[in-house]
């Protein structure tokens, strides 16, 4: 499959997540998205290296930036279960914007043709690095990443295309 590319609709599929009043929520991106201008930003692995030392911390520093030039939700997500997710939001204690969302099975990164077969890590099929900017469910940016390069998905790469 193709990747997501710029003019593309968003692909609608389930993602879950833990509430403010810690619940599990399991809902649609299209729900979180449509009629919005809003960032979503893929990671392979909840608390890996330049995931959590630069990707994540990057975009809740940027969170306010973007959200004054018209971005509305910023979600990060990965293929890791609702539980590690969860933990690993809570290792970022100064995130009031960035929502994380867990594609458990990789089914959502699977329709947006974003896998990266890590197995050979050890860590099975995630997530390549990316970062959408995305308009009421139309793709604008895609600065989508190789490998476990992190040069043109950062916070910083998508305040310049606003």
């Amino acid at each position: 499959m193709a990747p997501i590319a710029v003019g593309d609709s968003l692909p609608d599929g389930n993602v879950s997540f833990f509430d403010e009043n810690d619940e599990l929520q399991t809902v649609s991106i299209h729900s979180l998205a449509a009629g919005k201008k809003v960032v979503l930003f893929g990671v392979p692995g909840a608390f890996t290296p330049t995931c959590s030392l630069k990707h994540v911390p990057g975009f809740i520093e940027k969170a306010e930036e973007l959200k004054s030039k018209g971005v509305q939700e910023i979600l990060c997500i990965s293929v890791n279960d609702p539980f590690v997710m969860k933990a690993w939001a809570k290792t970022f204690p100064d995130n009031k914007h960035v929502k994380f969302l867990a594609d458990g099975s990789g089914t959502y990164t699977h329709a947006l043709g974003l896998e990266l077969d890590l197995s050979e890590k050890g860590l099975g099929t995630r997530s390549r690095r990316f970062a959408l900017l995305v308009d009421n469910l139309k793709v604008k940016v895609t600065n989508l990443e190789e490998g476990g390069s992190f040069t043109v998905s950062s916070a910083d790469d998508i305040l310049k295309a606003l």
